[in-house]
């Protein structure tokens, strides 16, 4: 198979540390060459030692499953012959207890917003079958416990 890498870089800047009052701001960086600012999420650890304005892992989560939603939904309309235009998502997680009573992400919700154009038009069961044919070769939904519901919608140009 393959193997997926991403550098981690987290500095103490002359904070004391063992106080607990170090910023959690960091960096990811990818094979790629893509830098994205992450941080520990605001909701979790306060301001300012979380940077609202940066990636935390939660979102990066949503993001993820939903950016492999979305390529493998792509892939199948490509092969099926439907001409899509724009596909938009407001993916959401929500936190809470999962079963062994530990704060997880335990739901992710999808609502792509799907616009085709062409002759070749799909109808719901078409579109749902997409959704379904995606969900099922996701790489990441098939390596999580987390409930990912998808909430669609599509129309036609």
């Amino acid at each position: 198979m393959s193997s997926h890498t991403a550098e981690i870089l987290w500095e103490r800047h002359g904070s004391r540390f063992t106080d607990n009052r170090y910023s959690r701001v960091h960096s990811w960086s990818f094979d790629g060459g893509a830098v994205i600012a992450a941080s520990s999420s605001p909701h979790v650890v306060r301001v300012p030692f979380s940077d609202p304005s940066c990636v935390d892992p939660e979102e990066a989560f949503v993001a993820s499953l939903s950016s492999c939603h979305m390529l493998w939904f792509l892939s199948f309309a490509a092969r099926d012959g439907y001409l899509v235009d724009r596909y938009a998502d407001a993916a959401s997680g929500e936190m809470a207890k999962n079963a062994d009573g530990r704060e997880a992400v335990t739901r992710v919700t999808l609502r792509p917003a799907v616009t085709f154009s062409g002759a070749l038009v799909p109808d719901d069961g078409a579109v749902a079958r997409l959704h379904h044919e995606a969900h099922e070769s996701c790489f990441l939904a098939n390596s999580v416990k987390t409930v990912i519901e998808i909430e669609g919608s599509w129309r036609h140009q």
